[in-house]
């Protein structure tokens, strides 16, 4: 009988490891989940871009400002401004109303429309550090002093900037800049990006 005890735990034991061994050999289907980098806190950005005109000797002569907000939310937020006059460019003429009884057909003008003013695209804003990064596009036009008295149409003057920029939050700062192509003037265009609380 105290054989058949023995050999019963024994059976009982190499049972019960078998069983285990079994269990730490078969795969692990359930993988623990992976720790999810969290999302940067989205914060809110004001922005004033100020464009100015400067003469030769680098004073400034005209200054206009242009204000817009922006988050620095995952995906990236993307905001534009537009400030501008349509200039009528004439392209052609034609007549009518003319009867061919005397009366004198009418000359009409027709007019294009070219956009003159600035326009702004941000894209793209993150934080580095303690500085603001984001994507800019500026597109400056304005209508050029007539240089040749006998030209009648306007001629219109553009300087176009793109580029990644990296400024100091709270502090004005030059992000571009170009001399000018009829005068010895220049032109540049300054961003402050200021936390909004």
């Amino acid at each position: 009988m105290q054989k058949t005890t023995i050999v019963c735990i024994l059976i009982l034991a190499t049972a019960g490891l078998g069983h285990k061994t079994l269990a730490q050999d078969q795969p692990n289907n359930q993988q623990p989940a992976k720790a999810q980098e969290a999302a940067p806190p989205e914060h809110f950005y004001h922005l004033d871009f100020v464009v100015e005109d400067l003469n030769a000797e680098g004073k400034v002569v005209n200054s206009r400002s242009y204000s817009t907000s922006i988050s620095t939310r995952a995906r990236g937020d993307y905001v534009s401004i537009r400030s501008g006059s349509k200039i009528p460019i004439a392209t052609g003429s034609y007549s009518a109303g003319g009867d061919g009884k005397g009366t004198s057909p009418m000359m009409n003008t027709q007019f294009q429309y070219e956009d003159v003013g600035a326009n702004f695209d941000v894209s793209n804003a993150h934080e580095v550090s303690s500085q603001l990064a984001f994507s800019v596009t500026a597109t400056l036009s304005s209508v050029a002093a007539a240089v040749d008295p006998n030209l009648k149409e306007p001629v219109i003057r553009e300087n176009k900037w793109q580029a990644s920029v990296l400024i100091p939050i709270g502090k004005q700062i030059v992000v571009f800049s170009s001399d000018s192509v009829d005068s010895k003037g220049s032109t540049r265009v300054l961003v402050t990006a200021t936390a909004i609380q």
